[in-house]
């Protein structure tokens, strides 16, 4: 009997950008520890051809970021102007976002310096990244006062504010148009909404196109930076991702009583009826994969009327992130910390605040909060080229991170139904399906 081999038809699925990412941050490592650059006049052309790329990529994304938040805010807060939405429960939701907010701004403020105690970087690391990052700047001038960056917040040229990159004033400026819209006649704000929309789009396609350039950017940066500082930054990197594993952790482990107290739910229910929901936020790094246990979770385990659920959870996983305020503080310390910037109270107030404003308007692709947060270095003196160290890294926090929004996504819920709890009010169906949000 004669046996016949077939060919295997075996096809390998295509390999993940956060995977490629990966890869080129360990290659660029690698490359750049293992050459010496001063041994030879191509390998030192090497090192500047990968700077001058690396810089392309970091431009390339920042160039973005001003129309695309603008955009993205505006066209968030405008369009929630269906008046079954935004009337009871609505306004309720938006109440309560804006309070869990405010604790985790709290919790950024005064515990996430402490996490940063044991860091220690080589003032000689500091200085090679400095030399190594051709936007960097060094922190000149006197800090301003508290009545300053209270002062500051109102832009007087919303325009300069975009040209020089001032994200809270921007971001308080386009929050006061999206407000202002509410109050226009419907065919007005339909045409404005468009504009703003359009925009949005046009730039989340520019976006799509840079981010697919990550692992060219990423290995374009790694390179030169581990030619001068060989191991010391990826140590840095393992602290900063336990860092921001530790720090999600505990907001979690502070949502709890914050729940019992609030929506008087014993914190050994809460935890059983969002554990569901977490579970998938860990495996799917998605708060939009964990709305229908969320929903579960708040209807069957927690009994919380469909009239809450229906209409908080949607608008909590589409727009609401209650760890902006710490991940973002976590990446400012580190980066500062890193670059050797000093980095004041008003710095850290300016990245909180930012963060909390602008937590309602992330674009929804991955690890987008990296773009909003690559212009606002700039405002606090640190180079934006550490943007794309932690965007090589952030497949890790993000874990955290998701399974803390959806924390705060399900304790807003029962927050809410304790606030509304004798009022009904119909569920808005445009946000029974909201639209992805990749976090």
């Amino acid at each position: 009997m004669a046996l016949t081999f077939l060919p295997s038809r075996c096809t390998l699925a295509p390999m993940s950008l956060t995977v490629k990412v990966l890869l080129a941050l360990v290659a660029g490592l690698l490359a750049g520890i293992l050459i010496d650059p001063s041994r030879s006049p191509v390998l030192a052309g090497l090192v500047t051809a990968a700077d001058t790329v690396g810089t392309i990529w970091v431009n390339a994304i920042r160039m973005t970021v001003v129309p695309l938040v603008v955009s993205l805010l505006i066209t968030g807060v405008a369009s929630a102007a269906d008046p079954r939405v935004i009337r009871t429960v609505g306004l309720t939701a938006f109440g309560t976002f804006i309070g869990l907010l405010s604790i985790s701004a709290t919790f950024a403020f005064l515990v996430l310096p402490w996490l940063f105690t044991w860091l220690r970087i080589d003032p000689a690391t500091s200085t090679a990244l400095r030399e190594s990052a051709s936007s960097s700047t060094v922190a000149t001038g006197e800090v301003p006062t508290f009545t300053q960056f209270l002062t500051s917040i109102i832009p007087v040229n919303p325009v300069k504010a975009a040209a020089d990159g001032a994200m809270l004033p921007l971001v308080v400026f386009s929050l006061a148009f999206a407000l202002a819209l509410l109050a226009l006649p419907e065919q007005s704000r339909a045409r404005l909404l468009a504009f703003f929309r359009a925009i949005g789009e046009a730039m989340l396609v520019i976006v799509r196109w840079v981010i697919s350039l990550a692992p060219i950017g990423v290995f374009a940066l790694m390179f030169p930076v581990a030619t001068r500082t060989g191991t010391a930054t990826a140590g840095a990197l393992t602290y900063y991702m336990a860092a921001m594993a530790i720090a999600c952790t505990l907001l979690i482990a502070l949502l709890y009583p914050v729940v019992a107290i609030a929506a008087r739910v014993p914190i050994a229910r809460f935890a059983r009826a969002v554990f569901p929901a977490q579970a998938v936020a860990v495996s799917s790094s998605s708060s939009l994969a964990s709305l229908p246990a969320l929903l579960d979770g708040a209807e069957q385990r927690l009994g919380l009327p469909q009239t809450v659920s229906g209409v908080t959870l949607p608008l909590a996983v589409s727009m609401f992130k209650v760890t902006s305020p710490v991940v973002w503080s976590v990446a400012a310390i580190f980066l500062a910390q890193l670059y050797g910037i000093p980095l004041s109270h008003t710095d850290r107030l300016v990245v909180i605040a930012t963060a909390a404003l602008s937590s309602f308007s992330v674009p929804g692709i991955p690890h987008g909060w990296l773009l909003i947060l690559s212009t606002l270095l700039v405002t606090i003196n640190v180079p934006v080229e550490g943007v794309a160290l932690l965007w090589a890294v952030d497949a890790v926090p993000d874990i955290f991170a998701t399974t803390a929004n959806v924390t705060g996504d399900m304790a807003a819920a029962a927050i809410v139904a304790r606030r509304t709890a004798s009022v009904p009010v119909p569920v808005s169906p445009p946000l029974a399906d909201p639209a992805p949000l990749v976090e």
